[in-house]
């Protein structure tokens, strides 16, 4: 099973590595399971919506996302959105070494639509936040703008090794291309779980959407993110001898699935659910 994801150094007879592979595994099916959520939720919202032509309901979600008389804005948002789905349901499965090895032509195909994507959407983002009078601070406008930068450096250096046939280095970057597309993921999720563990918001106000928790979430998802720490620490760790560090990273690993999970649940029952149901 532990073969089959990306991630994953491989069979070892160590604890300390086994541990690893769990806790690794533990989380990219949380990962998984999440981000296809947020994918359909995506999908049969904005799908719905915009088939029976209540543009309008975009704004329940997303501020300023339809405005009445712009279409090239709307335009924007509507494929910024269509592409985002594309993202959260095509990533995890670039992760899959089994369908590197059993379908590598799919892995390449599927591996150039994530790349161009992703740049487009990181894109569509940027013009979004400082032309729609996006929500929040401009430390978290900032933050989202220096992810755009993430995102196009990673797409390149990605698609860079692939060509040169340095594959090990391509996986690497596209690995970390993923976790900064993730990024709008992991901040929704991050706020979820922040939520369900306090009963409800603290430390920001939900009318202007902005406080102390959202500007350092912003930060730590976006500006400075803590998910490419995390895989800088899977890489140190698959190569490290220390046991006690191994399992160290493992630990860590396995605790931020759990919160992962956690933010998930709240996701998709007090966020993504009632929106569709």
């Amino acid at each position: 099973m532990t073969e089959k994801i990306d991630f994953l150094p491989g069979t070892t007879t160590k604890y300390p590595q086994k541990l690893l592979n769990l806790a690794v595994t533990i989380w990219f099916i949380v990962t998984t399971i999440g981000q296809w959520a947020f994918g359909i939720y995506i999908i049969a919202f904005y799908g719905a919506s915009t088939a029976s032509g209540e543009l309008e309901r975009w704004n329940e979600v997303l501020p300023h996302g339809y405005v009445k008389g712009d279409w090239k804005g709307n335009l924007i948002v509507g494929t910024h959105v269509l592409l985002a789905a594309i993202l959260v349901v095509g990533g995890p499965l670039q992760l899959l070494a089994s369908l590197r090895r059993s379908a590598p032509r799919i892995h390449r195909w599927l591996g150039r639509v994530y790349v161009s994507t992703a740049v487009i959407v990181a894109t569509g983002g940027f013009i979004m936040v400082w032309t729609r009078g996006a929500v929040g601070d401009t430390v978290q406008h900032v933050s989202i703008s220096i992810q755009t930068v993430y995102i196009i450096i990673f797409a390149w250096l990605a698609w860079r090794c692939a060509r040169a046939g340095q594959f090990e280095k391509h996986r690497k970057w596209a690995m970390r291309l993923f976790m900064v597309v993730s990024g709008v993921w992991f901040f929704r999720v991050g706020l979820m779980c922040w939520l369900v563990i306090n009963g409800g918001p603290a430390g920001f106000d939900q009318r202007t959407f902005s406080g102390p928790f959202l500007t350092a979430l912003a930060v730590l998802v976006y500006a400075l993110p803590v998910s490419l720490l995390l895989l800088e620490l899977y890489f140190y760790a698959r190569k490290a001898i220390k046991p006690v560090e191994i399992t160290a990273i493992a630990l860590l690993i396995f605790m931020v699935a759990v919160l992962m999970a956690i933010g998930v649940f709240g996701a998709i029952a007090g966020m993504w659910l009632p929106r569709i149901g």
